[in-house]
């Protein structure tokens, strides 16, 4: 039972798990291909550092990249940056490639999910450890991370969906 887990189990929140082998190579895409998924299913958890010296959690598919100016837009900063793999361990207490969306993140701590998520029945979220996958609706993503739901992969869409 890894802390993610415990965290959704309180919250009563619904999922399963999967695993994969640990000596699968890194990145989403690959590990939905071995867990049977779509890369579209699977959730790159990714921190950014703002000009304001804030941390931020963006969620995206494995298959999709954010765009710069969407994200500027999101977190209001006009200089956005992946946080270094130093930068994320101190901050969330947990490496690159199996960072949950949950569970570590201080009061006031902002998580934002890309839209283009929500279409997807089941999604895969690291664990918190490498060989270890979250299976969770949209729904229960966006309950257990308390992200903010925005347009972070299509340039023909609002930023900002409508309510």
């Amino acid at each position: 039972m890894l802390p993610s887990h415990d965290y959704l189990k309180h919250l009563n929140i619904h999922f399963t798990t999967a695993n994969f082998p640990p000596s699968t190579p890194k990145g989403a895409a690959n590990v939905a291909s071995v867990i049977g998924l779509r890369a579209h299913q699977a959730v790159k958890t990714l921190i950014f550092k703002t000009d304001h010296a804030e941390y931020v959690l963006i969620m995206v598919s494995a298959d999709l990249n954010a765009i710069s100016g969407h994200l500027k837009k999101v977190v209001g900063s006009r200089n956005v940056q992946l946080a270094s793999p130093e930068d994320v361990i101190k901050i969330t207490g947990y490496q690159i490639g199996s960072i949950p969306p949950f569970s570590w993140q201080p009061a006031g701590f902002r998580s934002f999910l890309d839209q283009d998520l929500t279409k997807e029945e089941t999604l895969a979220v690291g664990a918190g450890s490498w060989g270890d996958e979250i299976l969770i609706t949209s729904a229960n993503l966006i309950k257990a991370s308390r992200a903010l739901v925005v347009n972070l992969t299509y340039r023909d869409q609002p930023i900002f969906p409508s309510v």
